[in-house]
């Protein structure tokens, strides 16, 4: 069967002014899960390969209020900050994701369970009956054909997204690490996330490594 598409009259574009300069911002209502995502768009990607894109899922808590608890602020502007300096790349923005698409009143229940009972972000959700993850990928590779991209170079340190892109038909010819320092704050749920979930994280254990690190390489 034959993937549906996003329909013209489910986007809106225009040029959005922020403090890092002007992106295309492009809304879109996505056919499948019905929400309402955004992609950032800088420069002319269509037609190009390897374009820099970013899939950032939603986070309330850290990408609006400052949360420290997780690192989704800070990934979040250091994703615009590199596709700024790379004068061309998408983020897009996907809604329906938080908590790893558990919602946000489940979200800040185990944070409960994480503060009184040392349960980590794995445990804390099945304790209370959800699964560990379940986001969808599809909507970020449907407005990413939408807008043209040929294949991306994915900024995540989880090797588990560039195969959930991939299997809806994007290609990634890379994969970006995207590390933030780790704190007080932070560690345990870093440390979780690479233990638990098999993020590359390496700053953990040694002074954060940049460097673009070819797909083949990270799987």
């Amino acid at each position: 069967m034959r993937e549906q598409g996003i329909d013209e009259k489910d986007i809106a574009e225009a040029d959005l002014r922020t403090r890092r300069g002007v992106f295309r911002a492009v809304a879109f209502r996505d056919p499948v899960d019905g929400h309402e995502h955004m992609a950032l768009a800088r420069g002319d990607v269509r037609g190009r390969a390897d374009v820099l894109v970013r899939m950032h899922s939603e986070c309330m808590t850290g990408d609006i209020f400052g949360a420290t608890r997780c690192e989704c602020g800070d990934q979040l502007g250091s994703a615009l900050d590199a596709i700024v300096r790379e004068g061309a790349g998408v983020l897009v923005y996907l809604r329906g994701h938080e908590g790893r698409g558990i919602g946000l009143v489940a979200k800040v229940r185990t944070h409960i369970l994480q503060d009184d009972q040392g349960l980590d972000t794995v445990d804390s959700a099945t304790a209370i009956g959800l699964p560990v993850d379940v986001r969808d990928y599809g909507p970020a590779a449907r407005i990413l054909r939408h807008l043209g991209v040929r294949s991306v170079r994915l900024m995540s340190n989880n090797p588990d997204k560039v195969s959930a892109l991939e299997s809806y038909g994007v290609a990634v010819a890379a994969r970006v690490p995207l590390l933030v320092p780790v704190s007080d704050d932070n560690v345990r749920y870093l440390t979780a996330k690479r233990d638990r979930l098999g993020h590359d994280l390496p700053q953990l254990d040694a002074p954060a490594v940049l460097d673009e690190a070819p797909v083949s390489e990270v799987r």
